[in-house]
């Protein structure tokens, strides 16, 4: 029978645009409770319902997904919860989509806002991908964070979200009190454990009413770690087994790195970055190994081929970060490039293994649905160090 005593420190959040779950089992694991669970897409939700119904923790105790739109989703009794999070669609400000920003529908910051105005929660966190920095953005980064600072500041009916802009700044400049105290910073998920290269923007908010200073988590690996196990040590060799033949020659130009690496008290620096090997090292080749499939969701796609800026990930290094595509997997997207430079797809399990899903967390959905989900993740560690500091936070007050 399952534990479904709460527990009398758990908090309470929302999780909207859940997609595949990753930000919502960050927060999970560390003992939050999700009254709601909001998702459009058929193949996320069906991700959702499959985990809580094979009873996969924590994924089991959730609130059942609601499959629909988030504005149509109503927030009636949600009022004063602890948390809202989560990740709106990030294919409008995206590097490799079309970059429409505010003119694209898909767009849902407006929605994450009225989750905010509505509920009142004690904190939110908004996840979204870098290319909402880029210059081209800067303004209507600025809006989305002065509107979560200022929810109840709302725009008039057809007013432009310029104009908006304006009345917020001015608002905000004549000493308007702040409704929230918000706080956004870009992150390499590399530099959390995570062994991926992803950049991305959280976005953190707390109730003015109950905040205290806080402060971004602090970074917990770095590639001079790397480096300094690689070629100094040669302790990550060492560690994952990797015979002197088998290893990739030293990359040029390294001389005054690795020279003041070694150097370096150990004590000084982070933990080393995770890399490709660390996390799928344990898995057999499934384009090689007949028996490979018996890994759940770990059978050989072919197709693979490298284009000019689409290389694949290097065996020995985090990997690029894993791309959901327009329509499916792009060519060249979401590849293991070996030591000799042949490529292959990551199989459905390995990029899970990347994106730092449990082994036991099953995707529904053909392998290019299972792979948009996995590409528009949040990668399950990163969301736990962010809910992790978030939470402790709300704990002390």
């Amino acid at each position: 029978m399952k534990n479904e005593i709460q527990h009398l420190n758990q908090l309470q959040s929302i999780e909207l645009f859940a997609g595949a779950g990753g930000l919502g089992l960050g927060f999970s694991l560390n003992d939050v409770g999700h009254k709601a669970v909001v998702e459009w897409d058929r193949y996320a939700c069906d991700t959702l319902r499959n985990n809580k119904r094979n009873g996969v923790e924590p994924v089991a105790h959730w609130a059942d997904v609601t499959e629909g739109d988030v504005r149509d989703f109503s927030y009636a009794g949600f009022e004063g919860l602890d948390l809202v999070t989560g990740g709106p669609p990030c294919q409008p400000f995206s590097m490799g989509g079309k970059a429409r920003g505010f003119l694209d529908d898909r767009d849902m910051f407006p929605q994450a806002v009225r989750a905010v105005r509505e509920v009142r929660p004690r904190a939110f966190v908004f996840e979204n991908v870098r290319g909402l920095t880029r210059a081209s953005f800067y303004n209507y980064f600025s809006y989305v964070q002065l509107q979560l600072e200022f929810p109840n500041l709302k725009a008039k009916p057809k007013e432009e979200w310029l104009t908006h802009l304006a009345r917020l700044e001015k608002h905000k400049t004549k000493g308007g009190k702040s409704e929230y105290h918000v706080v956004a910073r870009l992150v390499n998920a590399a530099n959390y454990g995570v062994p991926q290269k992803r950049e991305r923007v959280f976005i953190v908010g707390f109730r003015a009413d109950i905040h205290r200073p806080w402060t971004f988590p602090g970074e917990t690996h770095s590639l001079d770690a790397l480096l300094r196990d690689q070629w100094v040590t040669g302790e990550y060799w060492e560690r994952l087994r990797v015979a002197k033949k088998n290893r990739p020659a030293l990359p040029p130009r390294m001389d005054k790195k690795l020279a003041m690496l070694r150097d370096a008290d150990p004590a000084t620096l982070l933990q080393p970055w995770r890399t490709v090997r660390d996390a799928i090292s344990d898995l057999p080749d499934p384009e090689k190994r007949p028996n490979a499939e018996l890994v759940q969701a770990h059978r050989f796609q072919p197709g693979a081929r490298t284009y000019p800026g689409h290389t694949g990930s290097p065996l020995d290094e985090p990997a690029k970060a894993l791309k959901a595509g327009d329509h499916g997997v792009p060519g060249g997207e979401n590849m293991l490039r070996r030591p000799d430079g042949s490529v292959r797809y990551f199989t459905v399990r390995e990029c899970a293994r990347i994106q730092t899903f449990p082994d036991e967390f099953i995707f529904a959905g053909t392998w290019t649905e299972t792979m948009r989900q996995l590409g528009n993740a949040v990668p399950v560690k990163l969301a736990q160090r962010v809910a992790g500091s978030v939470c402790e936070q709300l704990r002390q007050i």
